[in-house]
């Protein structure tokens, strides 16, 4: 992944290890760079994280004060939150650098992190989803959105594991 295209992600307040494990999981799927976490609720938790794949050996997870200082300069910052005025998922177009800010389990994203955004994005659904599941949605749009010039056969088999050698015949 180039700097030019790299993506992090930051969360207010995580509560779960149920939840960081699985974004965990998607940060190492979808090339996220770095995730940082405000609060200190997941330390308390993080001896029980569910990551199955040791993706916290292999993308830092940082606790941070702030979310937003010591962002490479071109940096966007987009939250993703159900906000009256915000931009509906499927026509947001994604920024090449951007960090994209997750409120917590059982709250929001503060007003100020708000106020200071570039972009604000929600994905329309009936009611809310499960701060994994909208970190692992969030960051497939993105994925999707991309140009890409790779061969999709040769994308699954690079990418399957051992217990899956299906094939589909022609």
């Amino acid at each position: 992944m180039t700097d030019s295209n790299m993506t992090l992600i930051g969360l207010v307040n995580p509560k779960t290890p149920t939840n960081m494990g699985a974004i965990m999981r998607a940060a190492g799927c979808y090339q996220v760079a770095n995730v940082r976490y405000t609060g200190e609720r997941f330390g308390y938790a993080v001896k029980y994280h569910t990551d199955t794949r040791d993706i916290f050996g292999k993308i830092p997870l940082h606790n941070v004060e702030s979310l937003v200082e010591g962002l490479p300069p071109a940096t966007k910052i987009v939250c993703v939150e159900l906000v009256e005025g915000a931009t509906s998922l499927p026509a947001f177009v994604h920024p090449e650098q951007a960090i994209y800010i997750f409120g917590p389990e059982d709250g929001s994203i503060p007003q100020e992190l708000i106020d200071s955004a570039d972009y604000v994005v929600y994905i329309p659904t009936i009611g809310c989803m499960n701060l994994a599941a909208t970190v692992n949605v969030l960051l497939y749009d993105r994925l999707a959105k991309l140009p890409t010039a790779q061969d999709a056969q040769q994308h699954i088999i690079s990418n399957r594991d051992i217990n899956n050698r299906l094939r589909i015949k022609l």
